[in-house]
């Protein structure tokens, strides 16, 4: 994204790409790839239950190999548009592994490039808690290991149940596959409302998930996960292969921080609104400054940290920064949360209404639970957070980011026409509830 916004605004610009393909860890080991596999295993769900909606079908089946292969067509594709994209741009693309040498010049390979600006973009990877038996087993991959995976194991046990680990468990449950999850807090996806979080534990477990929550991996040994159960009990769980989606980790090893002193910790590059590190002329972005791992958001300070390179002046605010979880339903959220909001000392009112006043969700969902969260300040009623679970949330959740980032009011969005028969309109009738 930076290298593209500089090369259209006709600057002078060098990528350094350490690895085969350009697009990071989204494109080819996390979003895209899960995405993909994902929509193929909620088809592969939907069709098995097709009789709910007067559709038969007989002998349905799920070829992780044609999956798989669609897939890396998917990959391919947006690939070569990034290609294209340097190509119109300009940019300079080489390949190798880069270390600061000062506030303007880089080493690849030896050799020495010198430049006005500098940006860090080298995002994030896996990490491993220190757990014995964890590390340097066969039996353990992490999300890019899976994703090699040339048959889907008929056992997968996985340990964290944050994002990755949630969609991960969605997408072998749906395929028909046994799963187990096992995770230290008492909830999946981390920080999300446990209200919002409910609906995918329960339409998971009816797909045959074994959830361990509030428990603690004690070891690994082998292709099994010795644990302490919420209830303080050491239990055993043996599969075929398992899962680590306990985290990622800023990619700062290696690039010469230290000797520039950039202000930098285990968590990642410190930046400012600005994405300007304490070293004139540095600035980092995305992952490895560990604010927001999402891509979504990297894009956004990539954008910043090239504009005000360029004499453009631009900050990144993070009041409206949205996070979607691609289970069955999925789970998009934005803002603050009732509970943040109490402990930040805001004054709210909340109201939350069931997807199912929609009846574009009663025609296209049979059985299912959503629902429409809202988070308004008790003076004004401007909105302050916005929380989605059901079918279709991920698309909707950007008019959410605009009700925020602008500011608007609740009494304001109940102004807004919002298309009928969407599940979208929702967002406007919940604000009738907030009183």
């Amino acid at each position: 994204m930076a290298a593209e916004r500089a090369g259209e605004y006709g600057a002078s610009v060098l990528l350094v790409e350490e690895s085969e393909h350009l697009g990071g860890e989204c494109l080819n080991a996390g979003c895209i790839p899960t995405k993909s596999m994902l929509y193929a295993a909620k088809l592969y769900d939907h069709t098995k239950h097709a009789d709910d909606f007067g559709v038969h079908v007989d002998n349905v089946t799920f070829d992780y190999g044609k999956v798989r292969e669609r897939t890396e067509k998917v990959q391919n594709r947006l690939r070569k548009g990034i290609q294209s994209l340097m190509k119109q741009g300009k940019v300079e693309v080489v390949r190798g592994r880069a270390s600061l040498t000062s506030p303007q010049s880089i080493a690849i390979d030896g050799e020495t490039y010198e430049a006005r600006n500098i940006l860090v973009c080298t995002g994030s990877s896996p990490s491993l808690p220190p757990v014995p038996g964890l590390a340097d087993n066969d039996a353990v991959v992490t999300n890019r290991g899976l994703l090699t995976q040339e048959k889907m194991v008929d056992h997968l046990c996985i340990i964290g149940a944050g994002v990755i680990g949630t969609e991960f468990a969605c997408l072998y449950a749906m395929a028909g596959k046994r799963v187990t999850v096992i995770e230290m807090l008492p909830q999946v996806c981390g920080p999300v409302d446990p209200k919002l979080s409910k609906p995918v534990v329960k339409n998971l477990e009816k797909h045959g998930v074994e959830f361990f929550l509030g428990a603690a991996v004690v070891k690994v040994e082998g292709r099994s996960v010795v644990f302490k159960s919420a209830a303080g009990e050491e239990q055993t769980v043996s599969a075929d292969l398992i899962l680590a989606a306990t985290g990622r980790s800023a990619n700062t090893d290696g690039l010469g921080l230290e000797a520039l002193q950039v202000d930098f910790d285990r968590t990642g590059i410190r930046v400012n609104e600005r994405a300007e590190t304490n070293v004139p002329g540095v600035y980092a972005a995305g992952d490895v400054t560990g604010r927001w791992q999402l891509a979504h958001f990297a894009s956004r300070q990539a954008t910043v940290a090239v504009n005000n390179m360029l004499g453009k002046p631009d900050r990144c605010r993070e009041i409206a920064i949205p996070s979607v979880v691609y289970t069955d339903p999925e789970i998009a959220s934005v803002g603050l949360t009732e509970a943040a909001a109490k402990e930040a000392g805001i004054k709210v009112k909340t109201a939350s209404v069931p997807l199912s006043v929609s009846g574009r969700y009663l025609a296209e969902t049979e059985g299912g639970r959503g629902t429409v969260q809202v988070v308004c300040a008790a003076d004004r009623g401007t909105v302050l957070g916005v929380h989605m679970v059901g079918p279709y949330v991920s698309e909707m959740i950007g008019a959410a980011c605009v009700m925020i980032e602008t500011e608007l009011r609740a009494e304001d969005v109940r102004e807004i026409v919002f298309p009928h028969p969407t599940i979208g309109e929702v967002m406007r009738d919940v604000m009738f509830m907030v009183k």
